[in-house]
């Protein structure tokens, strides 16, 4: 067991060696589920919001079933996540940063396993952000002291216009594996003079910053702007359209459940095994976003039941450990999702337990250096729906801190 512990730090200190910058939110106690972050109501977009705009909805659900007096803590941070030291909590918040107790509670109605639903919106009457920036809230037990998890996101003030473009014709092949994106942005609102120091920008592919490319140069630079053209920084696999499924009803199966089932205990659903993918075929996705929803589509949040999902892939030994992955995995790759192959069945199998909803997820293979690759079966294609997203932080000469300037989203 220590040995397989060490494994996974080592694999997860590679992978942050790859992308510094790398963003997640972070479950700290086995007692914590259902994690989401949502700018207003659009579950299909990363949790960005805009300064004085639509809310952040962070809502979670506590498996004990008993009242913990939760607060949390609000902390600014730099482009790459740490947090900003060269500012007060006065100077992005408006109200308490820290020590504000979670009081939107509800229990769980006539489910199997009982839990309690817990809401947090910002803005809210004790704390108004001030600053675009990233943010990470912290909640912790204010009896125990103990920090359950941190939630990020980011707040946006749409100063730099952008412009993106996504082509199958890239710098490596046409029309075969890969993607390439191009961008422009005009900062002519700001009066940069040296746009190397004073710009941080960040493309991802379907929102996922362990893949992020942080400050790739411009081909081109004018007075008021950058642009990035057939720019090999840019290039990503096209890979394949995410799987999905939907589970409704505890009863019978609903989208891509092959039986659901009671073992006394719990309840189970096993997914339709996901065979080899050799040729693309679409089908729509949500690109590894999550929904909580329940047949009635009523008070989603406390009757919806929690379902231990069994993921069956068809794959030979990969080289490297294979994980579940999409958003409300948090993109992290922890012994929770990760696979295990099994030798008489020749599948690799996950036995993830999941709330109620609908769930898009992806097979990720995780190399010893800590890169990560589909598996080989899931397929790579240029004709790949995906969504690319572009942050431009500012921090301007004599500035403390960098702010949230830009952002755009397009779909190949």
């Amino acid at each position: 067991m220590r040995k397989h512990l060490l494994a996974i730090i080592i694999a997860l200190s590679a992978l942050a060696a790859t992308n510094s910058f790398a963003q997640y939110n972070e479950i700290k106690s086995e007692n914590i589920a259902s994690l989401q972050v949502v700018a207003g109501n659009n579950w299909l977009s990363m949790p960005i919001a805009t300064l004085n705009g639509e809310a952040i909805n962070i809502s979670f659900d506590d498996l004990t079933h008993e009242y913990h007096r939760y607060a949390y803590r609000l902390q600014h941070c730099e482009a790459d996540w740490s947090v900003s030291e060269g500012i007060f909590e006065s100077d992005y918040c408006e109200g308490f940063a820290d020590g504000s107790t979670i009081d939107d509670i509800e229990e769980s109605l006539n489910t199997n396993t009982l839990y309690t639903h817990y809401r947090l919106s910002i803005p809210n009457e004790n704390c108004r952000i001030k600053m675009s920036g990233n943010y990470r809230l912290t909640v912790y037990d204010e009896n125990e002291g103990d920090t359950v998890f941190t939630a990020c996101f980011m707040v946006v003030e749409p100063l730099v216009k952008t412009s993106m473009a996504v082509t199958t014709n890239t710098d490596i092949d046409t029309n075969k594996a890969h993607q390439q994106v191009a961008a422009e942005i005009n900062y002519s609102a700001l009066g940069i003079t040296n746009p190397n120091t004073e710009l941080y920008t960040v493309v991802m592919q379907n929102g996922r910053w362990s893949t992020a490319r942080i400050n790739a140069a411009p081909q081109y630079q004018t007075g008021s702007g950058l642009r990035w053209e057939h720019n090999r920084d840019y290039i990503f696999n096209g890979g394949n359209e995410f799987h999905k499924f939907e589970i409704l009803d505890v009863t019978h199966p609903t989208l891509g459940i092959e039986n659901v089932g009671w073992d006394g205990k719990n309840y189970h659903a096993q997914i339709w095994t996901d065979l080899p993918r050799p040729s693309y075929i679409y089908d729509e996705d949500a690109n590894g976003s999550f929904y909580i929803r329940n047949s009635d589509n009523i008070e989603n949040d406390r009757i919806s039941e929690y379902v231990t999902v069994h993921f069956r892939l068809q794959a030979p030994r990969q080289n490297g450990r294979v994980f579940v992955n999409g958003v409300w995995t948090n993109d992290r790759f922890t012994p929770q999702y990760e696979m295990t192959y099994n030798e008489q069945t020749k599948l690799y199998e996950a036995y993830i337990p999941l709330k109620q909803g609908y769930y898009s997820y992806q097979y990720l293979t995780m190399c010893d250096d800590g890169t990560l690759h589909p598996v080989s079966t899931e397929g790579n294609f240029y004709q790949t729906e995906n969504s690319y997203q572009m942050l431009i932080y500012y921090k301007g000469i004599g500035q403390r801190t960098y702010r949230l300037v830009g952002y755009n989203k397009i779909r190949s």
